[in-house]
Parts: structure tokens; C-alpha cells; sequence
């Protein structure tokens, strides 16, 4: 029996993307150190797994050492945000991952909150890199719970809004509807506080 047509995704790789041939995934993997890659059933699995960021690595890298898989993705960006008080004076940014050459600055913003700060800066991020042309660079976010609020499109805060916030009410809407309206294939992962230290884009206030 013929075996079903697979649709390969890499992550990380000479060129992350979707692939719809075993030939097209390995010219992206084969000696790329870390190469991170998996395949699927449909084109539509592939897509939804690429969007989501989750980057595990095929069962055909079992020679990977523990280390390699939990290695750093260094061609990248990483975003944080940092708040004094909760609520409180918020800014976001966002630097290289290597280099930490800072990208992208925002804020102070008045009555604000980490885990707003941390949504809005991966927004930012994937709306960058849209706009670079810069579609599969992967983003680092050290947040759960922006990962969560990206991927559902929606924001679950129990902040007031009021006179103080109402720029970052509307800087989460307009978040919103960009994620409604656009699509990204953009890794997004989560940074590994407990093994690689501080996320490189941390203001270094704690």
C-alpha cells in the first residue's frame, strides 16, 4: 500500500518553513547543528504546529545529545517587558538574541502590567518581522501567559481601564485586531529561564 503524502515543518533549520517532501526537508536539516523538525498528515496540522511555535524534534534526531536539544536558537529575537508596581510605569522591547542589540523600545506607559507589556511586545515582534519580510524568524518570550493570550487572540486581564491606561487599552486592541486580520508562520518559543538564565531583552531590574 502507498503510503500517504507527509508535509514536513522545520523549525530550525538553513530555512525554516513547510516542506512537502522528505528530499526539500533534509536539504534544510542535514549537518544544521540543532536542527529542529518534525512531519505531518495534512498540510493544515503542519501549519497550525508551525503557527503555534512548538518546535520538538523528530524522533529521527535521537543522536542529538540532551544539550543540542536544549540549546539556544541565537538567530533570533527575544522580547520581555518590565512594570514597577502592579499596576504600574510598563515598557516593552525587544533585542537580538546574540548580539542584544536592542530592536524595538516602547513605553513607559502609565497603569500598565507585566504579563500586557509581555502581549504587546510579541505583537510587535510578529508585526516587525511581517513587515522585514522576515516571516519564519523565530521570537523568544520568557511569558506563558503572553504565549497564551497571542495564540488565543484575546487578552485576559483584570486591569481597569482609565484615564492613565487608556493608550495601552487601545495599543491591545489594535493588537488584537492585527492578530484577526494577519497570519505568521514566526516560531514563537519559550525561553528557558531556569537553564539559560535571564531572557536577553530583560531590563535587569529584579
Amino acid at each position: 500500500m502507498a503510503k500517504g503524502k507527509k508535509y514536513y515543518v522545520v523549525w530550525v533549520g538553513n530555512e525554516p518553513g513547510i516542506y512537502d517532501s522528505w528530499e526539500a526537508c533534509q536539504l534544510q536539516i542535514k549537518g544544521y547543528p540543532q536542527a529542529r523538525y518534525k512531519s505531518f498528515k495534512s498540510l493544515e496540522e503542519a501549519k497550525e504546529a508551525y503557527s503555534q511555535g512548538t518546535a520538538p524534534f523528530s524522533k529521527k534526531s535521537k543522536s542529538v545529545s540532551v544539550s543540542e536539544r536544549t540549546g539556544i536558537v541565537w538567530k533570533s529575537i527575544s522580547v520581555d517587558a518590565a512594570c514597577s508596581g502592579n499596576p504600574g510605569l510598563m515598557e516593552y522591547r525587544a533585542v537580538d538574541t546574540k548580539s542584544k542589540d536592542q530592536i524595538f523600545h516602547q513605553g513607559p506607559f502609565e497603569d500598565g502590567t507585566n504579563n500586557i507589556g509581555e502581549f504587546l511586545a510579541l505583537v510587535h515582534a510578529l508585526a516587525f518581522l511581517k513587515k522585514k519580510g522576515m516571516d519564519t524568524y523565530p521570537i523568544y518570550t520568557d511569558s506563558r501567559t503572553a504565549l497564551a493570550w497571542v495564540r488565543n487572540k484575546k487578552v485576559k486581564t483584570t486591569l481597569v481601564r482609565n484615564r492613565k491606561n487608556e493608550q495601552l487599552f487601545e495599543l491591545m486592541e489594535r493588537a488584537i485586531l492585527w492578530l484577526k486580520k494577519n497570519t505568521y508562520s514566526n516560531p514563537i518559543m519559550k525561553w528557558d529561564t531556569e537553564k539559560w538564565g535571564e531572557i536577553p531583552a530583560d531590563f535587569g531590574r529584579k
